[in-house]
């Protein structure tokens, strides 16, 4: 199985930062963000990834290379100058992904999820892992029956976490260039063809609210201070506390999150 990482958007709530760095270049527990879910691909037995570019391009093949020192093979799929969307960049990037089902997720999070979980076959177009709505999406992505099958109801919805399996199909049909994933995604699933799975461990962060919490709890000495709630405090903890930290600041505008 092979894996596709987004990588390509310009992180605009995340600037000043992101205006010399990309989101998932951005440090964070020490090690680029990105370089969380390379590892934990790894640990998962999936080595072929593809990482699509966009903004500051460059700098991905610069600072990770080939992948062969966290133990993955890197390829990249360039964007252009601008990003393609999700379904564009997907598309783009199926010619290095072959025609098996593949593993796709952002690169702006954090999560604890275990890859070596996510079915190698789909039982339909996709599989999306769900989490527990966080306070700034409360209202969530998507439902989850008791059969495992995703669903687009307005009630009993679950957050997106970023992180699904993919069968090539999911695309056919749509030959724009630039595309969002998710009208497809709830398309597929009011004709039950997208299943799912429900993840109760650490909730994702995206890559600004990571930043957000990190910059609450230091000063810019590097000096713990007050953090700016128990959330907050669980997810410095679980990147290494006051050893985690983002250079600089940002704007700390939480994301209303869409799917994908």
């Amino acid at each position: 199985m092979r894996a596709l990482i987004f990588a390509a958007g310009r992180g605009e709530r995340m600037r000043p930062l992101t205006l010399a760095t990309p989101k998932p270049l951005l440090a964070v527990g020490g090690k680029p963000l990105i370089v969380w879910h390379l590892e934990a691909l790894a640990r998962a037995g999936i080595v072929d990834v593809v990482v699509n570019t966009a903004h500051l391009a460059q700098q991905f093949p610069a600072t990770l290379g080939d992948g062969r020192r966290w133990g993955v093979r890197i390829a990249y799929s360039y964007e252009g100058d601008e990003p393609l969307e999700t379904g564009g960049g997907m598309r783009r990037a199926l010619p290095m992904l072959g025609t098996a089902p593949f593993v796709a997720l952002n690169g702006d999070i954090w999560c604890d999820y275990d890859y070596a979980r996510l079915p190698r076959e789909p039982a339909g177009l996709a599989h999306l892992v769900l989490v527990d709505n966080p306070p700034q999406h409360a209202k969530g992505d998507f439902t989850l029956d008791e059969s495992g099958f995703v669903g687009d109801g307005e009630s009993g919805r679950l957050t997106f976490a970023g992180i699904g399996v993919y069968r090539m199909e999911i695309l056919a049909g749509e030959w724009r260039e630039t595309f969002k994933l998710a009208p497809l995604l709830y398309q597929a699933a009011r004709e039950r063809r997208v299943t799912g799975e429900h993840h109760r461990g650490a909730e994702p962060e995206c890559g600004e609210r990571v930043g957000h919490t990190l910059s609450a709890a230091l000063d810019p000495l590097g000096r713990r201070r007050g953090m700016v709630g128990e959330r907050d405090r669980r997810v410095a903890a679980l990147l290494g506390g006051t050893a985690c930290r983002i250079e600089g600041a940002c704007e700390g505008r939480r994301k209303t999150r869409a799917p994908v």
